[in-house]
Formats: C-alpha cells, sequence, structure tokens
C-alpha cells in the first residue's frame, strides 16, 4: 500500500521505475490509488494496524477484530486474512 500511494504521489505521474517512500499511513491519510486491501490480523498497536485502520476507519477495524477474537480466528503471519472494499 505504501508503494503504491507513492508511486500514485510520484513527479513522475504514471512513469514505471524505481520509487522511494517516506509516507507513514495513519487515519487522515488520502488515498489517491489504493481502493482494496487484503490484509492478515496485524498486531494491537502495530503500524500495520494503524494503516489498515487508515483505509477502514478505526470502528470497522475494531468490530472486525472483536469479531475475530470471538471466533478464535488467528492472527499473525500465517492468520487469518479480512478483504477490506
Amino acid at each position: 500500500m505504501r508503494a503504491l500511494e507513492s508511486w500514485a504521489r510520484s513527479p513522475a505521474g504514471e512513469q514505471p521505475g524505481r520509487y522511494r517512500t517516506d509516507i507513514f499511513i495513519r487515519p487522515g491519510f488520502e488515498f489517491k490509488l489504493t481502493d482494496a486491501v487484503l490484509t492478515n490480523f496485524h498486531l494491537p498497536r502495530s503500524t500495520l494496524i494503524v494503516m489498515v485502520s487508515a483505509f477502514a476507519g478505526s470502528e470497522l477495524v475494531r468490530r472486525a477484530y472483536q469479531e475475530a477474537i470471538e471466533k478464535r480466528y488467528r492472527f499473525y503471519s500465517f492468520g487469518d486474512a479480512m478483504l477490506l472494499l
């Protein structure tokens, strides 16, 4: 997501090439390109959950995590995943 959003903001526009990013995606971030996210369940208070919350909204992410906990979904890298649209 960071790579796509950095590319969308690059001065080169839609040109292929190498890009660097220093963006930190947090609530309030204005997405220019990303319109869906497929991700696993991340640890609380991690930068990854902050990024997911920026995309889907903090309340929706809280509800999704509550359901995941109640249904005993697996967290971390080899756990269950969610599709956010």
